[in-house]
């Protein structure tokens, strides 16, 4: 499909940012792990760091839907539609384990990154792919807007995550 062939340059970046970055988290998370003086609370880990490898995840999976080679948008609609509203449902998990922990007192800041504008990306695949049909490259930059965010997300989530132990967490 030539519509989305001009796109692959895109998610050929994108995936393999989000590849690598996924690669990163785990590397760090367990470097933590390993220091002594720090001790990791499950229900944190669950409501912080594992939001941002899904939203990765999220990236990485889409831009191998649509660097795929589909005949039609139908497919790759349904598919980045389905990964949209998986993703709203589990903004709504990631809301129960963030209010669920103890070891952090949220802020704005946290409300923005791990629920709203995850939802909104989220939220944008989802609506995107209802309209696929009838208004193609609208809904392929809906796409790629909520990739971006998502990628921007987890790159801000992941660095929060980092400075959180290296500059705020005391040891007990």
């Amino acid at each position: 499909m030539l519509v989305l062939s001009v796109w692959q340059n895109f998610y050929v970046i994108v995936g393999s940012c989000a590849g690598a970055l996924i690669g990163l988290q785990f590397v760090v998370l367990s470097l933590v792990s390993n220091r002594p003086e720090v001790r990791m609370d499950p229900q944190t880990g669950a409501a912080f760091s594992t939001p941002t490898i899904i939203h990765f995840s999220s990236v990485l999976t889409l831009a191998a839907i649509l660097c795929a080679p589909w005949a039609t948008i139908e497919g790759p609609a349904l598919v980045w539609g389905a990964l949209g509203l998986a993703g709203v449902c589990y903004s709504a998990i990631a809301i129960r384990r963030m209010r669920r922990q103890t070891a952090y007192q949220l802020q704005f800041e946290d409300w923005l990154f791990y629920v709203l504008l995850p939802v909104a990306s989220y939220g944008a695949l989802l609506v995107s792919a209802v309209v696929a049909t009838s208004r193609v490259y609208e809904a392929l930059f809906a796409v790629a807007a909520a990739v971006l965010l998502l990628l921007v997300i987890g790159i801000h989530n992941a660095w929060d995550a980092v400075t959180y132990h290296l500059f705020l967490k005391k040891p007990d």
